[in-house]
């Protein structure tokens, strides 16, 4: 064991999340871990691998920082950006109200601007998703029609919204700004094969896309869009499409075949990526990735936001939509989302009612609130999915009914309250649930996430918290 451990005392200096990386292989013996990790170290230190601490203390941000230190104040969006993004943007940004930067945004900002290949690993509702925008507007040229960056999403509410954001920014501009061209944005979403897609892209072809990959490989399949001028790629909710059967596959062919990582910039994004340290070698031996990609982990003590308050009431499977009724009386929300789970295709081929839609029948004839009751399910069709959302951010008081299709991305700032009907399958479902509120920047608003489960269901919940390092309180009704 000795020569191993003063190996690695002797490597070049890299980052301690690759040197200490856990085998993910149960029956090793702790002398098959301590080669594993070298032979990783070892490496990473072939690749001129540099620590992310060395990237924020880099010249250009150091004086900048210095700058606003003998002001006595702390770094706005705008001195980060400052020279990177165009002016006639950042004033956007400023318009739209965003001035000071999230966590994530002082980390990943720096690393990205920097050119390099970096994995976004932050809490939900932390600003990653303004951080790559940023980014892609810091190197397309609005000059050149051609595809420069790609944006690949796992949903298409999580691609909607994506893409509302990236049209806002990308506003035309001023009459002071004349001489820029305004950006444009294809949405190229499920059911993307439209004709006015296709007519598009061989007219003009859009300067950003945000695309579900199902979409996307079609329109690559057959010829329709072209990736020869693509600068940036971001992979948003990477962990949930790398295991998604019906989506890797065509998601390694992207990063692949269809384009190289040499000839452009990657950027992964989730809230939750297990196994990082491993998922951060695949890039690079898989090469997703170029080899001095970056992990911008922020927080990773707290998975999720410290406003939560966790909360669980024990029941039978009967009194379920009777304790669920009995909470809303007593909690009374204003917004909220009631999460279900799926249908078993046991209970589909017995003729039963999607468990969704029997829950909203049973709160319009039973609850009193003033809330309205809107149902989202991945089985509804595009136009009804895009209803039930629009209505949802017109804002007023609602109930959102909603299988785990609004648990990731989905940006909904006024919910305070997220109610467990069923307990989600793993931890990982559970913190992308629980990460649908709490959603305000630098807001120390109370939220609530309360899980209805059965005696024997929790265990369950106490390996989430275990896993999430949360605390979770039981009510008595």
């Amino acid at each position: 064991m000795a020569p191993i451990i003063s190996a690695t005392q002797q490597l070049p200096q890299v980052s301690y999340a690759v040197l200490y990386s856990k085998p993910t292989r149960t029956g090793f013996s702790l002398l098959q871990s301590h080669i594993l990790c070298l032979n990783r170290a070892l490496f990473y230190s072939r690749s001129n691998f540099r620590p992310l601490k060395a990237i924020l203390n880099s010249p250009s941000l150091t004086k900048v920082a210095d700058d606003a230190r003998e002001k006595g104040e702390a770094l706005t969006l705008r001195e980060i950006c400052l020279g990177h993004v165009p002016e006639h943007l950042l004033r956007r940004v400023e318009e739209v109200g965003y001035a000071v930067p999230t966590d994530v945004q002082k980390q990943a900002l720096p690393v990205l601007f920097s050119g390099r290949d970096c994995i976004l690993h932050a809490q939900t509702g932390s600003g990653k998703t303004l951080a790559y925008l940023l980014l892609i507007f810091s190197v397309i040229n609005t000059q050149r029609s051609a595809v420069q960056s790609l944006i690949v999403v796992p949903t298409r509410e999580l691609g909607i919204q994506v893409t509302k954001v990236a049209r806002m920014l990308a506003a035309t501009p001023t009459e002071n700004d004349a001489e820029q061209k305004s950006c444009t944005v294809m949405a190229l979403l499920d059911g993307g094969m439209l004709r006015r897609h296709k007519s598009w892209l061989k007219a003009e072809p859009p300067t950003i896309v945000v695309a579900t990959i199902a979409s996307l490989c079609q329109m690559l399949e057959k010829h329709l869009l072209k990736l020869e001028s693509m600068q940036v790629l971001v992979i948003d909710e990477v962990d949930f499409m790398f295991s998604s059967s019906k989506q890797v596959s065509s998601l390694r062919k992207l990063l692949t075949s269809y384009s190289s990582c040499n000839s452009r910039q990657t950027v992964f994004a989730s809230a939750s990526i297990p196994q990082h340290n491993r998922f951060l070698y695949d890039c690079i031996q898989q090469k997703w990735t170029k080899r001095d990609v970056v992990h911008v982990h922020v927080n990773p003590i707290e998975p999720m936001p410290t406003c939560l308050q966790h909360r669980f009431v024990i029941c039978s499977k009967k009194e379920r939509h009777q304790t669920l009724l009995s909470l809303l009386q007593s909690d009374a929300p204003k917004s909220g989302i009631i999460f279900v789970g799926e249908q078993s295709e046991k209970s589909k081929k017995a003729g039963n009612g999607p468990p969704t839609v029997d829950l909203v029948d049973f709160l319009k004839t039973s609850y009193g609130g003033c809330s309205e009751i809107l149902l989202l399910e991945e089985d509804m069709n595009f136009n009804s999915r895009a209803a039930s959302l629009s209505e949802v951010r017109q804002g007023g008081g609602y109930l959102l009914v909603a299988t785990d299709i609004a648990a990731r991305g989905v940006d909904l700032p006024e919910i305070t309250h997220i109610y467990n009907f069923d307990l989600p399958r793993t931890a990982v479902d559970y913190l992308h649930r629980a990460g649908r509120t709490g959603r305000k920047p630098f807001s120390d608003e109370k939220c609530n996430v309360t899980s209805i489960i059965m005696p024997e269901e929790r265990f369950v919940l106490q390996r989430y918290e275990n896993e999430l390092m949360f605390n979770c309180d039981e009510l008595f009704l």
